[in-house]
């Protein structure tokens, strides 16, 4: 309150001893009464408002300018500008709001991304995913209300992630939004491009690369079968999106490090902010080589004929250990160096003549540029799985990038 904090009730509001006070803005900061603010590295920054629909319990997350929390548990979440989230929200580790994406009431996220503007409904459980699209607040990608993406299997795991659009067109926020009917769902992991819609009550199964595509589900007749425990189908398609979602987390890092680093670090906790994005980024990779991992476990166990391990999950759980190492090395730091460094000259340019928000410098760069920025991203996704692909050859991955290696 000394520093310009406002707090209509402060006999209501609990501050953990860990907390860094220096930590939160003295600029237009409200911190509603119930409102419970724990962690070491918890950070609010000016404008942002907590707690005005209900209480709100907030456990190490980054709080960007403007963002509102409106009544929920947040938990090592990172928000970014003028994002919010409606009363009754959860959202956990791993979660990155960027600017101006939203959530009605009731949202369940964990280990989400959702790219600028990305706008969900009421009643929905997100996990695992991340969306792009859209190119402002009223072109924007959109859930509707009771969504839920389907993230853990009968067999007990969640190599799941699910991938609506990609980073490397997504971040340059010029590309239709997609749109993803209410009381529907998405069994992950699955892949779906930009512009596509998917209609109410669809439950999304299969990927659809091509863009601008209406979807209209249709139901499964009923009956009873006998369940099959440890049946694995499609195990290649599932490596294969995991490894596209690992390589589009890795082109993301590389474009906070290249790209948003120097935006934030102009401005009030924004290092903080920034640090605590790539902290989730890093830890969103962990979480998807662990599932990955525990995925190879279970199809290590998994008998064929001759009571041997069948070839994906023996390939697979022998060569986790390569894998993770492309993932976790500089690989995607020297992927198209020449691009990138054609898009950062372009970005500065438009830098020392624009305006300071992201999505402004973003949306006001040339199409030439943006697109210099779109083929660099696009060769670190095909860096990384022209390697993976080499460590799983019995699997023929990506065999539209021309073959392994």
């Amino acid at each position: 309150m000394d520093k310009g904090v406002t707090i209509p009730n402060p006999l209501t509001l609990d501050v953990g001893d860990e907390v860094h006070v220096d930590r939160i803005s003295g600029n237009g900061v409200t911190l509603y009464p119930g409102c419970r603010i724990y962690g070491e590295k918890t950070v609010i920054a000016p404008g942002a408002q907590i707690g005005y629909e209900g209480p709100v319990t907030m456990d190490n997350c980054r709080i960007g300018p403007f963002v509102e929390l409106k009544g929920g548990y947040f938990h090592e979440a990172v928000f970014l500008d003028r994002s919010r989230m409606g009363l009754g929200a959860q959202v956990r580790a791993g979660c990155i709001l960027e600017e101006g994406a939203s959530g009605a009431h009731c949202v369940g996220l964990k280990q989400t991304i959702l790219f600028p503007f990305v706008t969900l409904g009421s009643l929905i459980n997100f996990c695992d995913c991340l969306m792009a699209g859209g190119t402002g607040p009223r072109d924007h990608s959109e859930v509707g209300s009771a969504y839920i993406h389907f993230n853990f299997t009968p067999n007990g795991d969640k190599a799941t992630p699910s991938l609506f659009g990609d980073v490397p067109k997504g971040v340059m926020l010029n590309q239709p939004p997609v749109f993803l009917g209410g009381q529907g769902g998405a069994v992950g992991p699955l892949r779906l491009g930009f512009g596509n819609v998917a209609a109410s009550g669809t439950i999304l199964r299969k990927d659809m690369l091509e863009e601008g595509k209406l979807i209209i589900g249709k139901a499964y007749r009923g009956g009873v079968v006998p369940f099959v425990p440890n049946q694995y189908g499609g195990v290649p398609r599932v490596v294969e999106n995991n490894l596209v979602y690992l390589a589009n987390l890795s082109a993301l890092t590389q474009w906070y490090v290249q790209v948003r680093q120097s935006l934030f670090s102009s401005r009030e906790l924004g290092d903080l902010i920034l640090s605590g994005a790539l902290e989730n980024l890093n830890r969103a990779i962990e979480e998807r080589l662990k599932r990955l991992e525990d995925l190879a476990l279970n199809l290590s166990e998994v008998k064929g004929k001759g009571g041997q391990t069948a070839p994906p999950g023996r390939e697979l759980h022998s060569h986790m250990d390569e894998l993770a190492g492309i993932f976790k090395s500089p690989m995607a730091a020297e992927a198209g160096i020449n691009a990138r460094d054609r898009f950062l000259e372009g970005l500065h340019r438009g830098l020392k003549h624009g305006p300071p928000s992201y999505t402004e410098v973003i949306q006001g760069l040339p199409a030439s540029v943006s697109q210099e920025g779109t083929q660099w991203l696009q060769q670190i996704l095909e860096r990384l799985c022209r390697a993976s692909a080499a460590v799983l050859p019995g699997m023929g991955l990506f065999s539209h990038l021309g073959g392994r290696g």
